[in-house]
């Protein structure tokens, strides 16, 4: 092979790498709409009172810094699963494997999230409660943006 046909592969490797990053990093791990949804009303539409909203803000910076280390971790993931790309040009078992671990987070993500959103609801009175309820479904049903 030539040094002009190195070249081109590895050009075209490092393309197909960085679409795979940019894949997952805009399809497969969109922001969480509902999280958006509950803050909105938990902060503008709630009468929260102020051991409430003391509450409210220990769950939520608590959940800012799980949040940040697991979407470090996807990061971590989307280089990982680009080198692989760039290695086996192809969807072999290190792109499998990638893909699988990136999932295993994003569900970790997903499942700590929700944790975080019954946390806070746990903090409610029923009649808030209900209105957050009435969010999270929404959020959750809604067609997306």
């Amino acid at each position: 092979m030539s040094l002009k046909r190195y070249l081109l592969v590895a050009l075209v490797a490092f393309a197909a790498a960085l679409a795979a990053v940019l894949v997952a990093r805009t399809w497969l791990a969109p922001q969480p709409r509902v999280e958006s949804e509950v803050h909105a009303l938990l902060h503008q539409r709630l009468t929260l009172d102020a051991a409430q909203e003391q509450r409210i803000h220990e769950l939520e910076a608590a959940f800012a810094k799980r949040r940040e280390a697991l979407e470090a971790e996807m990061r971590a993931d989307n280089e990982r699963l680009a080198s692989a790309i760039a290695a086996e040009q192809g969807y072999g078992p290190k792109v499998a494997a990638a893909v699988d671990q990136t999932h295993h987070v994003m569900g970790a993500l997903q499942k700590e999230t929700l944790q975080h959103i019954f946390a806070m609801r746990a903090v409610l009175r029923p009649d808030q409660a209900a209105q957050f309820d009435a969010a999270v479904v929404k959020a959750l049903t809604q067609p997306a943006r």
